[in-house]
């Protein structure tokens, strides 16, 4: 899904560490180059395959709170939907993570479907329609795509 080129487990630590010790650190979390989380989605279900499970993390301490995860899910939820063609969206959430619940239910319409006791988890839906795909238009209305360069 990312495109990362296979790296060694010693490049991959490398990698890890320049990260860690960017110099960027001074700029803001919108303009800056250094990884401060992650987004995926995947496509696991095999009984529905146009069904994405979505993921976020914010790790960066400082950096949650900012609408950052808010922002990255709209890209990645516009990629699936319109350039892989997903119609069921999914997540689950920790119980205790009330953040991410409150994301999903309150600024992308997600609805629980289920809770595992057993795992501590909530389970979120929301199916593509109409509705949804004007939302999306709103939110990469001032977002570029950039193209991707094999080197």
């Amino acid at each position: 899904m990312t495109g990362s080129e296979p790296l060694t487990i010693d490049e991959e630590y490398a990698m890890q560490q320049s990260w860690r010790t960017d110099d960027d650190n001074n700029s803001g979390i919108f303009d800056s180059k250094r990884m401060i989380g992650d987004v995926n989605f995947y496509l696991n279900n095999v009984y529905n395959p146009h069904e994405a499970e979505l993921e976020v993390m914010i790790a960066e301490d400082g950096c949650s709170g900012k609408g950052v995860a808010t922002e990255v899910l709209q890209l990645m939820i516009h990629y699936a939907v319109g350039d892989v063609g997903v119609t069921d969206l999914v997540v689950r959430i920790k119980e205790s993570n009330a953040a991410s619940i409150h994301i999903f239910e309150h600024k992308f319409g997600f609805t629980e479907t289920e809770r595992s006791k057993a795992f501590q988890e909530v389970t979120l839906r929301r199916t593509v329609t109409d509705e949804l795909r004007a939302e999306m238009k709103l939110w990469v209305k001032h977002a570029t795509r950039a193209k991707y360069v094999r080197a």
